[in-house]
C-alpha cells in the first residue's frame, strides 16, 4: 500500500442544539463564511483609517460606508454563489427541480458566481454613492483572500471538493463513499488534498501579496493594481490546482474520464479552468490600465 495520510477525525458540525424537536447546528463551513467576512471587513476598515495609503492621502470611503457596502457584498456572495452553481454546474437538474435552488443549506455554491454577485453589488453601491469604482474594487479585493483561506479549510473538514487519486505521500484517504470510488486503486484510495492547495495559494499566498502591495508598495495610490492582482492571482491559482482537483461528477463520462468541460481530440480544460480564464484576462487588463494611468 502506498504511503498516505489518514483523514483527521473532525466533525463538520462544531456543535448542535436541539430546540422544539429540531436540530440547529453550527458547521465549520458557516463559521468560515462568517469569520472570513468579518476579517475581510476589519482589514478594509484598517486601510480606510490609514489615509497615507490612498490617492491624495484621502480614503475613498468612510468606515460607515464600508459597513453599508458589506451588506451588499453578503447578498452578492449568497445570491451569486448559488445562482452560479446552478447555471455553471447543474443547470439541467435545477431546471427539473427549480424549488431546490432555494435549498442553500444543502450545499452548492460556486466561487465564480459569488464573485460576479460581489462585482454587481459593488457596482450598484458605488454607483449610487458616487464612489470611485476602481479604488473600491481594490479595497474589496484586499478582504477576499481571508475568506478563501478559511472556506477551503472548511471544504477539507467537510471532506468535499477533493482532488484526483494520487500515490504521493501526502495524499489523503477521504472517508466518503464517492472519494473512495477509484476503480484503478486496490485498497484505500488517496487523493490530492486540493482544498488545502487552494487554501495556501488563493488564501495565504495571494492574501500576503495583496497586503504587501497595499502596505509596503502603496498600491492603493495606483487604482486597479490590487484588484487586478487579485483577479489574475486567483485565476492562475485556480487554473493550476484544477489539474489535480476532481471535477464535478456530471462532467465525467466513459469518454471523458478527466471531466473536461471543453475538449478537442482528448485535450481540453475543466469548467473551473474555463471560468478562471476571464479572471486572468481581466486582472492583466486592470494592471496594464493602472500602469498606463500612473505613467500618463
Amino acid at each position: 500500500m502506498n504511503a498516505m495520510l489518514p483523514f483527521p477525525n473532525i466533525s463538520p458540525e462544531i456543535f448542535t442544539i436541539s430546540l422544539f424537536g429540531m436540530d440547529f447546528a453550527l458547521r465549520w463551513y458557516a463559521l468560515a463564511y462568517i469569520a472570513g467576512i468579518l476579517i475581510g471587513w476589519r482589514l478594509v476598515v484598517m486601510t480606510i483609517k490609514t489615509p497615507r495609503l490612498w490617492p491624495n492621502n484621502t480614503p475613498i470611503m468612510t468606515p460607515a460606508q464600508i459597513e453599508d457596502l458589506l451588506t451588499w457584498v453578503i447578498l452578492g456572495v449568497i445570491l451569486g454563489g448559488r445562482l452560479g452553481y446552478v447555471l455553471f454546474y447543474q443547470p439541467s437538474y435545477y431546471l427539473q427541480n427549480p424549488l431546490e435552488i432555494l435549498y442553500i443549506w444543502q450545499g452548492g455554491m460556486a466561487f465564480h458566481g459569488g464573485l460576479v454577485g460581489v462585482i454587481v453589488a459593488g457596482l450598484l453601491y458605488t454607483g449610487r454613492s458616487n464612489i470611485y469604482k476602481l479604488s473600491a474594487a481594490d479595497a474589496m479585493a484586499l478582504g477576499v483572500p481571508a475568506g478563501l483561506l478559511l472556506g477551503r479549510i472548511a471544504n477539507f473538514i467537510n471532506a468535499e471538493l477533493w482532488g484526483r487519486p494520487t500515490d504521493l505521500p501526502w495524499g489523503v484517504a477521504f472517508p466518503t463513499q464517492a472519494a473512495q470510488y477509484c476503480p484503478d486503486v486496490i485498497g484505500l484510495c488517496a487523493r490530492h488534498p486540493s482544498q488545502l492547495y487552494e487554501a495556501a495559494l488563493e488564501g495565504f499566498v495571494l492574501g500576503a501579496l495583496l497586503l504587501w502591495l497595499a502596505w509596503r508598495r502603496n498600491a492603493y495610490k495606483t487604482p486597479g493594481v490590487i484588484a487586478g492582482t487579485f483577479f489574475a492571482g486567483y485565476g492562475l491559482a485556480r487554473f493550476a490546482v484544477e489539474f489535480v482537483r476532481q471535477p464535478d461528477a456530471q462532467f465525467i463520462s466513459v469518454g471523458n474520464p478527466l471531466g473536461l468541460a471543453f475538449q478537442i481530440n482528448g485535450y481540453g480544460i475543466t469548467m473551473g479552468q474555463t471560468l478562471s480564464l476571464p479572471m486572468i484576462a481581466l486582472g492583466v487588463l486592470l494592471i496594464l490600465r493602472a500602469r498606463r494611468s500612473a505613467g500618463a
